[in-house]
């Protein structure tokens, strides 16, 4: 199942609106940062289908300026 981290950036004054709409994806998991514009974002999801909709999904908020992906990774499933 791929696991990847990012920074993301939102658009000035636009935080609150970014972490709301990054809360309301299922695959989503967000700190933001304490100090600074910015919020750490880990997204899992379940395969490479699901993957590919999540970041249709996160390219259409409008409060979000920059996706930097930090980590990512893909681990099989065990059965």
């Amino acid at each position: 199942m791929p696991i990847k981290s990012y920074l993301a950036h939102p658009h000035s004054g636009k935080k609150e609106q970014l972490i709301q709409a990054l809360s309301s994806i299922e695959q989503c998991e967000i700190m933001p940062a304490q100090n600074k514009e910015v919020l750490i974002l880990v997204t899992e999801t379940e395969n490479e289908s699901e993957e590919n909709l999540l970041k249709e999904k996160l390219e259409t908020i409008n409060s979000l300026k920059l996706l930097a992906l930090v980590s990512g990774f893909n681990t099989p499933k065990n059965n």
